[in-house]
């Protein structure tokens, strides 16, 4: 098997960051998730490199949805980037990991008054959905006394090779105004008192491997781009979104780098601008990429049953990892305390939880596995914990920062008091 550059195999065992799984789990329990900080950020250096190399005016936000970990923005935010966040929560975390209004942009398609109230107070740029929610803006905005900065969301109509449940950029999708509307949107904005137009806005998808959809995306804005500008729209910057992907599959998947990415869409983004007259910041949202190699989920073998197949159960479920569940995604498995046995035996790793669907990975090749081994799920640091739930009442799992030599944790793993407590206040 070829492994992430953060993992290595060290006397038999797996170690992420030069950290041996078996001693991670003594100290910390399992489930565990484990991330390796130093790859978080060299993932975020290739991509701000690939990109500032080409272009001076640049800014990486990272998608906060994939990992909404205080201590990943915290180490994100002090490398220099920003963050696209979709909830007010994540917003609120972002500005509490330190960092900065300009640095944001609230997206998302159904947002509420509260949620573009706190946008409004706190300054962050928000990227607008709708013609509703642009009024709604305009009203929010005109109570608090202040002009609210925005893009709009431009659905591109886009064909992308990747999992439809997270093809954004499709004309079937709920996210975006379809692009031929895009300009009459922009002057309804030009017309509101309380709205100032400063961006342009665009997201086709995740776990893309392909380069030429992104290629079709930047055609698609920079064309806009020029008739905004003899609408009158100062463009401060063009936001062409993230969704570029990882080889989960590591032997067989393309695995294109943000200087692919920068090699083909850079080109398309400067002739646009060059012909349109302008100098707008680019502005791009990767999240999967910064941060999915980096971590594994560590999960403890509670039994082995031959039945249909070889079920090899253990004590992380889809309550942990709902990708395989919902995306039918594939992740690979590693025997962490036998990592360098060779695989004898087919199995299929089950979760507790009461589903059928709770299927981490079918039909692997492993060594002979039994209970008590210790079983490694990679590339789970996008997605994973920030897709949890306590489903069948279990809490979930602590997550462990590896930087440097410090091992710490970054989530402390919850307690049935709190699931709980929630309740227990409302029923006393």
């Amino acid at each position: 098997m070829i492994l992430p550059p953060s993992l290595s195999i060290r006397e038999g065992h797996l170690c992420v960051g030069g950290e041996d799984c078996n001693g991670l789990t003594e100290r910390f329990g399992t489930p565990l998730y484990v991330t390796d900080g130093d790859r978080v950020l060299a993932n975020y250096y290739a991509y701000s490199t690939a990109l500032s190399s080409r272009y001076t005016q640049v800014r990486v936000l990272y998608a906060a949805k994939a990992n909404g970990n205080l201590a990943i923005l915290r180490m994100l935010g002090k490398a220099g980037a920003g963050a696209d966040v979709f909830s007010s929560g994540e917003l609120q975390l972002a500005l509490s990991a330190g960092m900065l209004p300009e640095d944001l942009l609230f997206n998302g398609n159904s947002k509420n008054a509260a949620d573009l109230t706190l946008a409004v107070q706190k300054g962050v740029k928000v990227s607008v959905d709708s013609l509703d929610e642009l009024a709604l803006l305009d009203s929010v905005a005109e109570a608090e006394g202040k002009t609210a900065e925005i893009a709009f969301r431009v659905n591109p109509a886009i064909e992308v090779p990747t999992h439809p449940k997270i093809a954004t950029g499709l004309r079937t999708s709920k996210f975006g105004i379809p692009h031929e509307q895009i300009l009459s949107a922009y002057q309804a904005a030009l017309s509101c008192e309380h709205i100032q137009p400063v961006g342009l806005h665009c997201h086709i998808g995740s776990q893309i491997l392909d380069m030429e959809p992104f290629v079709q995306e930047a055609e698609v804005i920079v064309d806009l781009a020029g008739k905004l500008v003899d609408l009158g729209v100062p463009l401060q910057f063009i936001d062409l979104g993230g969704g570029l992907g990882i080889p989960y599959r590591h032997a067989t998947d393309p695995a294109p780098t943000p200087e692919d990415y920068a090699a083909r869409v850079l080109p398309v983004f400067l002739q646009g601008i060059k012909e349109a007259g302008i100098r707008p910041a680019f502005w791009v949202e990767p999240g999967r990429y910064l941060v999915a190699d980096s971590t594994v989920l560590l999960t403890r073998v509670n039994s082995v049953k031959e039945a249909y197949c070889r079920f090899v159960n253990v004590d992380a479920g889809f309550n942990l990892l709902v990708r395989p569940a919902m995306y039918d995604a594939y992740h690979e498995v590693v025997v962490a305390n036998r990592a360098d046995v060779p695989p004898l035996n087919m199995c299929t790793i089950a979760g507790p939880i009461c589903e059928s669907g709770d299927i981490l990975a079918r039909d692997r090749y492993l060594p002979v596995v039994r209970a008590g081994d210790l079983v490694a799920i990679l590339d789970t640091g996008a997605y994973g914990f920030a897709m949890s739930s306590q489903y069948n009442a279990r809490p979930r799992c602590a997550e462990v920062l590896i930087a440097g030599k410090t091992v710490s944790a970054m989530r402390r793993a919850e307690t049935v008091e709190d699931l709980i407590a929630p309740m227990e206040d409302c029923t006393r």
